[in-house]
């Protein structure tokens, strides 16, 4: 029994399904979905059981799997993108459109493709090394700079992404192209500059100028790259010669340390000086000032005794004398008494001489001689003789009654 005999599977429940009957029920729920009449299959299979009822139904199989398969190749073209993306639309490898964040189709492919692009990320390329500066890249990190010393600098160069389609299309290898316009900016920089400027105070300058500078080639290069950062990890003179080199930079940091010293002291010494000078300048000027004063004063004295001594000649004459003596005698530590008229025997109140020269501030020896007492001013002079006078008149009184 062939399996085309319609009274195959009739034959008892447990034989096998009819295969052509499902396969007209499946091709009438296929016409009922694409419009097409039911009774078509029924009425083409009554007649001639094994002809075309088979082929009509195992062409709308075929028809139900093409229209799937179609859904499915449109559906493909769906894609979604993200706020820190961009995707960029390639028909046939050209591109057409550039879309923004949110879901998206476009025709599937082999008519169309997208490629996503990430603006956001930030993407790092190291030069003069390789994952750690201890891993050494020679050729990329000696340099000569500007006084034909060599140096070794490892630095790294963050950058993210301006245009997505300039990145795409104009760039075999971003990564290689940054690297290399890295390096060729900052041998750029540092040719131009001395060691000990790129090494110390100049890093930061080193780093901003190469920055720019490095911006400016992938700029001409439409490469679609924003430089971010340069980050100089490490700069030093080469292996061969550190020891050299750390013995000069001890050199010159104990000039420094001398120089700031020398310094230190003329702050110091120079003011201390120049306040000493201009003292001693005000000094003088006032000295200066008081001898003219003094002069001038002595010039005007000199006039008006002059007028006087004009007016009264011996009276100027004596008055003048007794100044002069007066100012000599002053001085002196002696008591002088006229004897003239006067007895030999004299008295002279020492305990009052002694206690108004105490009072003076000038002390009198007991052991000294009635005749020299001293005597610290005029004044006192004066008191002691006048007091002297007056014992002797008394006494020559009593000697006469």
């Amino acid at each position: 029994m062939g399996m085309n005999d319609p009274q195959w599977g009739n034959k008892g429940g447990g034989g096998p399904p009819d295969l052509e009957e499902l396969l007209r029920k499946l091709n009438e729920k296929i016409s009922a979905l694409m419009g097409g009449k039911g009774g078509a299959g029924k009425g083409g299979g009554s007649g001639q059981p094994g002809g075309g009822a088979p082929m009509k139904g195992l062409g709308g199989g075929l028809g139900l799997i093409a229209a799937i398969g179609a859904l499915i190749w449109l559906g493909s073209g769906f894609y979604i993108v993200d706020a820190s993306q961009r995707g960029i639309v390639l028909r046939f490898g050209k591109k057409v459109d550039v879309t923004e964040s949110g879901p998206r189709w476009h025709l599937p492919f082999p008519v169309e493709t997208v490629e996503i692009v990430n603006l956001s990320q930030v993407r790092t390329v190291e030069v003069g090394y390789r994952d750690n500066v201890k891993n050494k890249m020679l050729k990329e990190s000696l340099m000569l700079t500007d006084d034909e010393n060599i140096i070794d600098i490892q630095f790294a160069v963050q950058y993210f992404l301006k245009d997505p389609a300039d990145y795409l299309f104009n760039n075999r290898m971003p990564d290689e192209n940054v690297r290399q316009a890295a390096e060729t900016a900052i041998r750029e920089v540092v040719g131009k500059n001395k060691m000990d400027f790129v090494l110390y105070e100049g890093r930061e300058q080193v780093a901003a100028s190469a920055t720019k500078l490095m911006q400016e080639i992938l700029d001409r290069y439409k490469s679609g790259i924003l430089i971010s950062k340069l980050t100089m990890q490490n700069a030093q003179p080469p292996e061969q010669v550190q020891a050299a080199f750390d013995d000069a930079v001890k050199a010159g940091q104990d000039r420094e340390r001398q120089k700031n010293e020398g310094q230190a002291y003329a702050n110091d010494v120079v003011p201390r000086a120049k306040g000493t000078a201009a003292r001693l300048i005000q000094e003088s000027d006032g000295y200066k000032q008081s001898v003219i004063a003094n002069a001038e004063g002595d010039a005007s004295r000199f006039k008006q005794i002059l007028v006087e001594y004009e007016k009264a000649p011996g009276v100027t004459r004596e008055r003048m004398y007794l100044d002069m003596m007066q100012q000599v005698m002053g001085n002196i530590s002696k008591v002088m008494v006229d004897q003239k008229n006067g007895n030999s025997l004299l008295y002279l109140p020492l305990d009052k001489l002694m206690e108004s020269t105490r009072a003076g501030g000038t002390g009198i020896e007991p052991s000294a001689s009635p005749a020299t007492a001293p005597v610290t001013s005029h004044s006192s002079d004066n008191t002691a003789a006048q007091r002297a006078r007056d014992s002797l008149l008394s006494r020559n009184r009593e000697a006469r009654q």
